[in-house]
């Protein structure tokens, strides 16, 4: 009985199965699966979210504060201002495939375009604006999430690392 149902008892097809599922295909990876395509690609799911705006004399580094007023910004307690942020796994995938268009890009405007509307898909209009001065912006028509500002300015998702640049704003 044993030799008569060693095949059934070896069958890889559930494990390839699976194996495919969450691991192999990008459009059902989860997890792990989607680490490993994030390494391939050269993105990570954890992005630093900056702090938020802060009111009073000054802001860390001796700069300006942000102008928020009274019950509206809160004021520096001097803590860290960065926070890790581990992006959902539909979020993640977007980040990958935004990763692997700009790893085979030419680095055109209509290439960072195409990039930024596969990334916030269904969102509304999101654009490269060359400001003719070797400076580039984003512009957006609908409001990016802190965690989206760090994908677009820590994670290299947009093929010139001078978008995250201070000659760059988002």
């Amino acid at each position: 009985q044993i030799r008569d149902n060693l095949a059934t008892y070896l069958d890889p097809t559930v494990n390839l199965q699976d194996f495919y599922s969450n691991f192999w295909n990008l459009d059902t990876a989860v997890g792990p699966g989607l680490d490993a395509w994030g390494r391939r690609v050269g993105v990570n799911r954890v992005v630093t979210v900056s702090g938020g705006d802060y009111l009073g004399f000054s802001a860390p580094g001796g700069s300006q504060s942000s102008g928020d007023s009274f019950n509206v910004g809160i004021f520096y307690s001097g803590e860290q201002l960065t926070s890790n942020f581990a992006l959902t796994d539909n979020t993640f995938r977007q980040l990958i495939l935004a990763k692997a268009a700009s790893n085979i890009t030419n680095g055109s405007i209509p290439a960072f375009n195409a990039i930024l509307m596969n990334l916030f898909p269904n969102r509304g209009n999101i654009y490269v604006q060359d400001n003719q001065n070797m400076t580039a912006q984003i512009i957006s028509n609908f409001h990016l999430q802190p965690f989206e500002v760090a994908i677009l300015t820590t994670s290299n998702v947009l093929p010139c690392s001078s978008m995250s640049s201070p000659n760059a704003s988002i």
